[in-house]
C-alpha cells in the first residue's frame, strides 16, 4: 500500500469518474444538432424541442466534466512528478491545445444557449452548433494523444544521461497509436451519448408518455446508434492490428496467447489456470485471431512466450475485454432490431421487452466503455511510457496520497449527487408535452 499504489487508485478513480461526463459532453452535441437540423428541415417543432432540452442537460454535464479533467491536470503533477520531469515538454501541446478547445467550445455554447429565435434565418442559429462539436471532440482528441503518447512514445530521443532531448510536440501527438486510439474514443463517445439519450426516451415511452415527441426521439438516437455501432466495432478492429505490431504484450494477455503462431485461434471467455496458464471452457475461433491482427488466416502472432514473464501485463484483463466485446455485440443487436422493426412494416419497435432492452442497453454502453478503458490502461504495466519508465518509478513519494484518495472519492460523491439532483430538477414538472403546449399558446 505505497505512495504509487495510492496514486494509481486516486488516478484510476478520478479518470473512471471524469470518463462518464467527458463522453457525454463529447457526444450529446451531436445529437443536439442533428435534432435542430432535422427540426428547421421539416419545420417539425419535436426536433426543435429535442435539441433544446438536450441542451439544457448537456450544460449540467460539461460543469461537472470540466471540476474533474482539472483534477486530472492537478494530479498529472502532484501524482507523477517524475513522468512530468521527463516528458512534460513532449506533452505540454496537446495538454494546452486541450484546454483551448474547450474554451472555443465554451464560447460558442454561451452563443448557442442564448441566441434561440434570434435570427430570421433559423439555419444561422443551427451553425453555432457545429463549433461546439468541433470543440468538444477536439478536447477528446487532444487528451487523447497525450495517452496514445504513452503508449507508443514519440516526437523525442533520450541522450546518454537520460535526458530529452529534440523534442517533436507534432510528432508526439502523431504517435502510432493516436490514429486508433483517437477514432475509438471519439466513436464511443458518440454511441455512449446516443444510447443514453435513447434509454431516456424508451423509460418515458414505458412510463406511460405516448406523446410522438418520445417516439421521435427514439427513432433519431437509435438509428444514429445503429450507425455508431457500427463504426465503434471498426474502430475496435483496427485497435487489434495496431495491438498486434505495436504491443504484442497487451494483445497476447488479452487473448491469452502464450505461445508465438500462426493461424492463431481467438479465444472467447473460458477461465485461466494461473500456474500452468491451462485455458479451460473456452470458446476458440479457429484461424480468427491472426486475422484480426495481420488481415491473414495464417498470418503470426507473437505469444507472451516472446515477452519476458516480469514485463507480461495483468493476465485478468482477458476478462473484461471479453465483457466489453459481449456488450458491444449487443448493443448493435439491440439497435439492428430497433431498425427492422421500424422498417418492417408488421412490426413494433415500440414494443415493451425492446423499450426495455433498450433502457438496458444505456448504462451498458458506459460500462462497456469503462472495461474499454481499464484494460487498455491495464494492458500497458508495468510501463507508464512503454518501454520507457515504469509506473513505480514515476509515482510520487508523498506519504499523503491515501488520504487524498478518500478526499477525492468524497469531491467525486458530491458532484456526481449535485449532478444528477440538479439534472431532476431541472426537468421536474416539465414535460415535453407541456412545452410543446406553452409553444402552441405563444404562436
Amino acid at each position: 500500500m505505497d505512495s504509487a499504489f495510492w496514486s494509481r487508485m486516486l488516478t484510476e478513480e478520478t479518470l473512471a469518474f471524469h470518463i462518464i461526463w467527458a463522453a457525454i459532453g463529447v457526444g450529446v452535441p451531436i445529437f443536439i444538432s442533428l435534432a435542430e437540423f432535422i427540426g428547421i428541415r421539416k419545420k417539425d417543432p419535436h426536433y426543435t424541442l429535442m435539441a433544446k432540452r438536450w441542451t439544457r442537460g448537456f450544460v449540467i454535464t460539461v460543469a461537472v466534466g470540466v471540476v474533474t479533467g482539472t483534477c486530472i491536470g492537478v494530479l498529472l503533477s502532484l501524482l507523477w512528478p517524475t513522468f512530468m520531469q521527463l516528458v512534460g515538454n513532449v506533452i505540454s501541446l496537446p495538454l494546452f491545445l486541450e484546454t483551448f478547445a474547450f474554451f472555443f467550445e465554451a464560447i460558442f455554447l454561451g452563443i448557442y444557449l442564448y441566441t434561440w429565435d434570434r435570427f430570421k434565418n433559423p439555419y444561422l442559429h443551427w451553425l453555432t452548433s457545429i463549433p461546439v462539436i468541433i470543440g468538444s471532440t477536439l478536447s477528446a482528441v487532444f487528451i487523447t494523444t497525450v495517452n496514445s503518447f504513452m503508449n507508443t512514445p514519440a516526437g523525442f530521443k533520450l541522450d546518454k544521461a537520460g535526458k530529452v532531448v529534440d523534442i517533436d510536440p507534432i510528432g508526439a501527438m502523431l504517435n502510432p497509436a493516436t490514429p486508433s486510439k483517437v477514432g475509438h474514443v471519439v466513436s464511443s463517445s458518440y454511441l455512449v451519448s446516443g444510447f443514453l439519450l435513447a434509454g431516456l426516451a424508451a423509460f418515458f415511452i414505458l412510463r406511460g408518455r405516448k406523446h410522438i415527441y418520445y417516439k421521435k426521439a427514439l427513432k433519431l438516437t437509435m438509428i444514429t446508434t445503429f450507425i455508431l455501432c457500427i463504426a465503434t466495432i471498426a474502430m475496435g478492429d483496427i485497435s487489434a492490428k495496431f495491438l498486434a505490431k505495436h504491443q504484442p504484450a497487451k494483445l497476447a494477455a488479452i487473448e491469452w496467447h502464450f505461445e508465438t503462431s500462426k493461424g492463431a485461434p481467438l479465444v472467447l471467455f473460458g477461465k485461466l489456470d494461473p500456474e500452468t496458464h491451462e485455458v479451460k471452457y473456452a470458446i476458440k475461433i479457429p484461424k480468427a485471431l491472426s486475422i484480426l491482427a495481420t488481415n491473414s488466416p495464417d498470418g503470426t502472432v507473437i505469444g507472451l512466450d516472446k515477452i519476458p514473464k516480469h514485463l507480461w501485463p495483468p493476465l485478468y484483463i482477458h476478462y473484461l475485454f471479453d465483457t466489453k466485446i459481449s456488450i458491444a455485440f449487443y448493443l448493435l443487436f439491440i439497435a439492428a432490431l430497433f431498425l427492422f422493426l421500424w422498417i418492417w412494416k408488421k412490426g413494433n419497435p415500440f414494443h415493451p421487452i425492446l423499450l426495455y432492452g433498450i433502457i438496458a442497453a444505456a448504462p451498458l454502453s458506459f460500462v462497456a466503455m469503462e472495461l474499454g478503458w481499464i484494460f487498455s490502461e491495464v494492458g500497458r504495466l508495468p510501463w507508464i511510457i512503454t518501454g520507457i519508465m515504469k509506473v513505480g518509478e514515476a509515482a510520487t513519494t508523498a506519504a499523503n496520497v491515501k488520504l487524498m484518495y478518500f478526499l477525492f472519492t468524497g469531491l467525486y460523491l458530491v458532484l456526481a449527487i449535485v449532478a444528477v439532483t440538479v439534472l431532476l430538477r431541472l426537468f421536474k414538472g416539465k414535460t415535453a408535452e407541456a412545452e410543446l403546449a406553452s409553444y402552441k399558446e405563444v404562436s
